[in-house]
């Protein structure tokens, strides 16, 4: 089917709605995709914080951008390239320039660049025998591939973004929600995959042979399927391709799975919190092909049984033995 664009009465639909019901729901109505909602509401809001959604001047904005050509942001464009650079030069991180370029000028859509293609840029200055890498923070000369988050592709098909995520998560309040991701070693394709419930900060790892989907769910599924469903509510994780094949892991677990945004580790901070620790134990460079299940369940065990000050100075396996024992133990 082909793509068109949002028509002034979607939007219409969309400003009244979008307070009374999810952005799925949106989208069934429209007969859009909920992705392209969540879109036009980050796109084509108001650049001043705080102010509501409103669809005639979102229209006006929209068919303001489609009229301007698809380089106006590029080099081309002096006084951008000029900003961009002097901070650059004060050891800005692309994401801070980025960020910071909406509030200096909210009303000039020209003034706009992304923290990626800043990054190409001081790539390409390089190239040409230009320094700016040096003020970045790990002055890497070369941009790499991206391949993290897809594997070249936008994001995984049929993906349900946080957005989607029920706002108890949020709170805490429950137990049975959960984050997942790998740590990596080097010299081989070997990792560890961890598994952290954001209530009690309760960690299950496993290791992987590979980094490939059907690798991660096969070393999943038994972590989670003894679990009483009260335990097995939702699974946060990141856009990389070893979640890719996720509705087979949400068949086999009952738990429903969620994707962050792109670069935002943050979303799942249990989860990167807890790998932090576990690298004192597996240290950056670890070859986890070496590595055997004893080793790794001796970490686990030490982790789970560790005090932290988030959970009172209890331990995770404390806090989650009492929920066993306790409402959940069914």
């Amino acid at each position: 089917m082909s793509y068109t664009h949002l028509t002034q009465k979607e939007r219409f639909d969309i400003g009244h709605l979008k307070n009374s019901v999810s952005l799925r729901e949106i989208g069934r109505r429209l007969g859009r995709s909920h992705s392209s909602i969540s879109r036009e509401l980050k796109r084509n809001a108001p650049a001043t914080p705080g102010l509501a959604y409103e669809a005639e001047a979102a229209h006006k904005k929209a068919q303001c951008r489609q009229s301007q050509a698809r380089h106006y942001r590029r080099q081309d464009h002096a006084p951008l390239l000029r900003y961009v650079e002097s901070r650059l030069r004060i050891d800005w991180p692309p994401a801070t320039i980025s960020g910071r370029l909406k509030l200096r000028y909210p009303d000039d859509p020209r003034m706009r660049i992304s923290p990626e293609t800043i990054y190409r840029w001081v790539a390409l200055d390089s190239r040409q025998g230009g320094e700016l890498y040096r003020h970045l923070r790990r002055r890497h000369k070369h941009r790499r591939r991206q391949k993290r988050y897809g594997a070249g592709r936008r994001f995984i098909p049929a993906r349900v973004g946080i957005e989607e995520r029920p706002a108890i998560v949020n709170e805490r309040s429950r137990f049975g929600d959960w984050e997942a991701d790998l740590v990596v070693g080097s010299r081989s394709t070997a990792a560890v995959a961890t598994h952290v419930e954001r209530k009690s900060r309760y960690l299950k790892a496993s290791l992987l042979k590979n980094r490939q989907a059907e690798t991660f769910n096969a070393a999943a599924a038994p972590l989670y399927q003894p679990l009483p469903q009260a335990l097995r509510q939702t699974l946060t994780v990141d856009n990389g391709k070893e979640f890719s094949r996720f509705k087979e892991l949400e068949r086999s677990t009952n738990l429903k799975v969620f994707f962050t945004d792109p670069y935002a580790a943050w979303q799942k901070g249990s989860n990167e919190n807890t790998n932090g620790l576990l690298r004192f134990y597996f240290p950056k460079g670890t070859d986890f092909s070496r590595v055997s299940e004893d080793e790794l369940n001796r970490a686990v065990k030490r982790l789970n049984h560790r005090p932290r000050k988030c959970l009172g100075y209890r331990t995770p396996y404390e806090v989650m033995r009492d929920a066993l024992s306790g409402a959940l133990a069914n």
